[in-house]
């Protein structure tokens, strides 16, 4: 038998509910689950028509996000983009994000390098 784990990430705690923020969105962070040491890996759902509850940024963790299906937007420190199915945007660790969905809803991986304790919660992110 190799060395590897399998797990479905819809089984994966949402940490948006322990966060009071299950209104907007769904979190599910994997690395514990996968039992893997220096990859980060994170299933989100936006719900539709809804926003991130908060935009992040780290000091030394680049992400990659690839949405899985859905349509809406991302907002990257200033600039908003589009995004859609398999739309995979790379983000810089000192840049502002946070995705906004269509009527149809969100589903996006987001994965990099683990570093503990390296993001920041950026409240009012998206202002209109």
């Amino acid at each position: 038998m190799g060395d590897y784990t399998k797990k479905n990430l819809r089984e994966v705690e949402d940490a948006a509910v322990k966060g009071g923020l299950s209104d907007t969105q769904e979190a599910r962070f994997a690395q514990g689950d996968l039992n893997a040491e220096k990859t980060g890996l994170a299933f989100q759902v936006v719900k539709p028509g809804k926003r991130h509850a908060f935009g992040h940024r780290h000091e030394h963790a680049e992400e990659i996000y690839v949405v899985l299906s859905g349509t809406g937007r991302m907002k990257l420190d200033d600039e908003i983009i589009e995004v859609g199915p398999l739309d995979a945007i790379r983000v810089a660790p000192q840049v502002i994000r946070a995705f906004e969905s269509d009527s149809d809803g969100l589903e996006l991986l987001a994965f990099g390098a683990h570093h503990g304790g390296d993001g920041e919660i950026v409240r009012d992110f998206w202002t209109d």
